[in-house]
């Protein structure tokens, strides 16, 4: 028996800053997860991850991602996921410098 379809966005690595972003409904990508499109039938996951694989001049490893539908927008629903968003593991770049 086939496992249920769950919910998924788009993400990748912009090719020129490195930093972890995700593609929108007007196929452009935000460095936001709150901003992503999120899919929620298997046949659309698929076409909407080639229409991202076609920006190559942009972004580089796209691919589709699980997530849950939160009260702000999706959630990451791996670790993996939440600490691609958190940014480098050291506190003193990118997005956890700001937080200091």
């Amino acid at each position: 028996m086939a496992r249920p379809f769950t919910p998924k966005v788009i993400t990748a690595n912009a090719l020129l800053e490195g930093e972890v972003v995700y593609f929108t409904e007007n196929d452009d990508w935000s460095p936001m997860l709150c901003n992503a499109e999120v899919i929620e039938d298997e046949a659309h996951a698929q076409l909407r991850l080639l229409e991202a694989e076609r920006q190559q001049a942009r972004i580089v490893g796209a691919y589709l991602a699980d997530v849950n539908n939160g009260a702000d927008g999706p959630e990451p629903s791996h670790f993996r996921e939440n600490f691609r968003r958190s940014g480098p593991s050291n506190y003193f770049h990118g997005k956890q410098a700001e937080l200091i």
